[in-house]
Parts: structure tokens; sequence; C-alpha cells
């Protein structure tokens, strides 16, 4: 990947995301935990404590190269990105509880990732000259994940009518960016994709699919409604790719360790249209209401 399109338009891609991400939050989705109380429990426990261990075995069992390994620790300390939203307002998930998830995890991983990755260099490649997540990167992760977050979030507390009105032109414009992007990485990386896939994309599969049937098992076993387990697989599941490639690239200056987040980018569109499809709320099943003013915000 050439310096422009890691260096800009990566990250520029991001903070168009995040951005919008921001315009359709406000403090009540914060709030709105104590209405979700048990699964945002399990969905936070699962994202933030299980994964990581559960790719942690996984890139031993599979004996990944190091810096494949490392990439893989990347993309399992990433929160839910706003993908999840989008794929459980169409297969019936509680998309309230999403943006709730969404808006504690970009939070949560600011504090998580860096330890997570930083554990990962140490554990992988402690022997090389890779130095990790410093504060002032650790800084950057803050700058990244959550200023275009809180700009957002500013502009709706302050103009409601503005940030309803941009909130789907500037999601439909990081759809854009990203596809744009990743077409690019992929252009540009042509001569490589076929190695990339042979690499890291069993790992990523395999991640992938044990992330989405995480999300929704566990609270389906822990008594959670089908929707709002529905909602916990899809955020659990479905990764912010893009954040772990910025990092990849931008603060751990690697390429390598952000080809896991760029095949898993790919391989996610189809595992969770199909995971949605296979759990979905049927006609006539017992479901949440759905909040039409989080709905509304995909």
């Amino acid at each position: 990947m050439d310096s422009v399109l890691t260096q800009v338009l990566l990250p520029a891609a991001l903070g168009i995301v995040m951005l919008g991400l921001g315009l359709g939050l406000d403090v009540a989705d914060f709030k709105r935990v104590l209405q979700f109380p048990k699964a945002v429990l399990v969905a936070l426990t699962c994202q933030v404590l299980l994964l990581p261990v559960v790719c942690f075995g996984l890139v031993l069992a599979l004996d990944l190269p190091p810096v494949l390994a490392v990439g893989m620790m990347l993309l399992a300390a990433s929160p839910g990105g706003t993908m999840a939203n989008i794929y459980s307002h169409l297969f019936g998930g509680n998309v309230a509880l999403n943006v709730t998830l969404t808006a504690v995890n970009s939070v949560l991983a600011v504090f998580t990732l860096p330890v997570v990755v930083n554990l990962s260099l140490d554990h992988f490649l402690g022997g090389t000259d890779q130095i990790g997540l410093q504060f002032d990167k650790v800084v950057q992760v803050f700058a990244i994940v959550l200023v275009p977050v809180a700009l957002g979030m500013l502009i709706r507390s302050r103009r409601r009518d503005f940030a309803e009105r941009m909130h789907r032109p500037v999601r439909m414009l990081s759809l854009v960016v990203l596809v744009l992007v990743i077409a690019g990485a992929i252009l540009n990386e042509r001569e490589n994709i076929g190695e990339y896939f042979k690499a890291a994309g069993a790992a990523v599969l395999i991640f992938n699919v044990i992330s989405l049937a995480v999300g929704y098992l566990a609270p389906r076993l822990a008594r959670v409604g089908r929707a709002e387990s529905v909602a916990t697989g899809m955020e659990v599941g479905i990764h912010n790719g893009t954040l772990a490639i910025v990092i990849a690239t931008t603060l751990l200056d690697s390429t390598q360790i952000a080809v896991p987040a760029a095949v898993y980018s790919l391989v996610m569109l189809l595992t969770a249209a199909v995971f949605g499809y296979l759990v979905r709320p049927r006609t006539g099943a017992t479901r949440a209401a759905p909040d039409t003013e989080a709905a509304n915000r995909i």
C-alpha cells in the first residue's frame, strides 16, 4: 500500500466513518445501557475479554507468522463498526442496542486496544524493532476514534435538524469512500492478493464465524431476547476493519500487520449476511419493539 493511500486516504475515510457515527449519537445512547444491562454486559464481556483470548488461541493453533498473528490480535481488539448497525437493521436486530454498544465500545477501545496490541507485539515480535503503541500513539488512537465521534455528537447537540439531514449522506459518503479505498488497496496490491488470502484467509474466516456465533449464542444462553441477540451478534462479529488497517499502516507502519484486517473487510460482508439470514427473527417470533428513532439513523 502506497503512502498516499495509507497516510491520507485511509485516515480520511475512517474520519468520515466516525463523524457519521457521531452524527447519529447523543447522550441518551450511553444512558440506554440501563435499558439492556444484561445484553450490554454479555456483549462487552465477549468483545473485550473473550474474543482476544479466542483469537490468541486460534493464531497459536494455526501457527500463523508472527506479524500476521499481531494483525489478527489487532483485529480482535477493534470495536464494532457502523456496518454492524446496518446489518442488524437488515436482519431484525435491536438497532437501539447496536447504537448503544457501538458508542460504548468506541470509548472502551481507546483503552483496551493499545493494551492488546502492545501485549501481542511483545509476545509475537518481542525480538524485533517493532516498538508498538507508546503514549503518543495511544493519543493518536484517541484522536482517530473519538475526536470525529465527539465532533459529530457536538453538531447533533447544537444543530439536531442539520445532523439528522446529514447523517445518511455522510454515512453513504463514508461507504463510498471505503469502497474506493479498498478498491485502490486491492488494485495497488493485486499481485499479492492471492498470497494475502492464502496466508490469512483461513484464520480470518474462522475468527469471523466464531465472533458472530459467540456474539449471538452467549446472550441467548443468558436468556436475552432474540432481537437483542442478533444485535450483539452483529456488534461482536463485525469489527471495525478500517480502524485496524489505519492503526497498522499509520501508527505501526506495517502493511503486513494490516493484512488480516484487509482480508476480513472483504470476507465479513458475505459471512455477516449469511449469519443474519440464519438467525433473523422469523415472522411471528417474539421480539422487542423496534426503536424507530434508532432505526431511522441507519
